[in-house]
């Protein structure tokens, strides 16, 4: 998602630094003077993370932008697989500055956007497939426009939103057969049934390499004048972790598909044809539960990404991490780490008190499993413990778009 500073001149110019600028590798202080706890209903409203960067720029939030852009190759050259996608965003982000119109009430740092209009609340996402990225060659195209879309309905339920319409752009080499294209939309079709999604528009484009862009906008439901919403940095210590359904089918099916598997796999089929939990998230919006995120990028970092928002650690026990028996069967010896940090599972976690969670599974008839809890401590991220409570560690705890991974092509 990319924001746009209401100040049109000033965001020229900190475009115009940002495409002259330098990378600044050198280290800095990594703690704030002061920061607000995070409440059950909210966040300081301009979303700072436990972990922010100190440092002082000046009054003028403008003085320091022609320094910046005359920064010069005494600084060491850094690529942005150096610091990932997660880093990327936290670096461009600085660059939009600390103002923001009153109206936007969620920015970057969430599932998705929220945007107050009137007494309504717009809650807007978006998200790219890039063919040989984040889809095989040989992907029936009816499963990329299924998931082209399902990846969007899946962020508006971790907010706990209802989906409206979408904006659809496709970057299209020229010589794509048209019934690859056919295809495409017979899918965005089925799932925007699905799911109550009207395609409203969009934009086609000429491009070496073909992509499909959703934009998916919805709305929140309101109690009063407050919008119901799931977030990131909602969690308390003391909260129970739940997350929905099973983990580790989505990337044991990647795998089976480079091995050859047919579309008739179960495995594959969580791959190709996510299912988001639209229901649960809605009905823990209502129930009172505060905090919430998808499964897109692996469990680890997903629930990770609330511990950094809400300031907290959290403790997950790989004994209650739900498995399949299918991915059980198929990859014994590698089930626990698939679950742990495969993503593209497009389940909800869930996390507050154990009846407001119990309410909202039965009232959406969507299976939850209790994992863990959230605690104080010196971490701000999940720590995976085995039975007599040493923690687990598997390197990567996810996918991150920047760096090496085992998904796509």
């Amino acid at each position: 998602m990319v924001a746009c500073h209401p100040d049109g001149a000033h965001a020229l110019q900190v475009l115009n630094a940002l495409l002259r600028l330098w990378a600044v590798p050198h280290g800095v202080s990594q703690a704030p003077d002061t920061i607000d706890r995070a409440t059950r209903f909210g966040v300081a409203d301009d979303r700072l993370q436990c972990r922010q960067v100190a440092v002082d720029v000046g009054d003028d939030e403008g003085a320091h932008l022609p320094s910046i852009a005359e920064a010069r190759s005494y600084n060491a050259h850094m690529d942005v697989s150096d610091i990932g996608e997660f880093g990327l965003i936290k670096r461009l982000t600085a660059f939009l500055g600390p103002r923001k119109p009153d109206n936007l009430v969620l920015g970057i740092g969430d599932d998705a956007a929220v945007w107050r209009e009137g007494d309504a609340y717009l809650v807007a996402t978006t998200d790219t497939l890039v063919a040989g990225v984040h889809f095989l060659a040989g992907t029936p195209w009816a499963d990329v426009g299924w998931k082209a879309l399902a990846t969007n309905v899946s962020d508006i339920a971790a907010m706990g939103a209802e989906p409206a319409f979408a904006l659809v752009t496709l970057s299209v080499p020229p010589e794509t057969p048209v019934e690859d294209l056919d295809g495409l939309y017979t899918g965005l079709r089925e799932c925007a049934t699905a799911y109550g999604v009207t395609i409203a528009g969009g934009d086609v484009v000429r491009a070496n390499q073909f992509s499909v862009a959703v934009t998916l906008i919805g709305r929140a439901r309101v109690a009063g004048s407050q919008p119901l919403l799931l977030r990131r940095g909602a969690a308390l210590a003391g909260d129970l972790i739940a997350v929905s359904g099973t983990l580790g089918n989505a990337a044991a099916g990647l795998r089976r598909l480079r091995g050859g598997a047919g579309q008739d796999d179960a495995l594959v089929g969580a791959q190709l044809r996510p299912h988001p939990r639209l229901a649960l998230g809605r009905e823990a919006a209502l129930a009172g539960v505060s905090c919430g995120i998808d499964i897109s990028d692996g469990l680890l970092q997903d629930v990770g990404h609330i511990c950094e928002m809400s300031c907290l650690m959290a403790l997950v026990k790989a004994q209650a991490v739900p498995i399949s028996d299918a991915l059980r069967s198929a990859y014994p010896d590698d089930a626990l780490r698939l679950a742990c940090t495969g993503g593209e599972d497009y389940e909800l976690v869930l996390v507050g008190g154990r009846d407001l969670i119990e309410r909202a599974a039965a009232s959406s008839g969507v299976a939850v499993t209790f994992i863990g809890e959230m605690v104080d401590g010196p971490d701000r991220r999940a720590r995976l413990l085995n039975d007599s409570g040493k923690e687990i560690e598997f390197g990567a705890e996810g996918w991150d778009h920047l760096r090496a991974s085992e998904r796509g092509a």
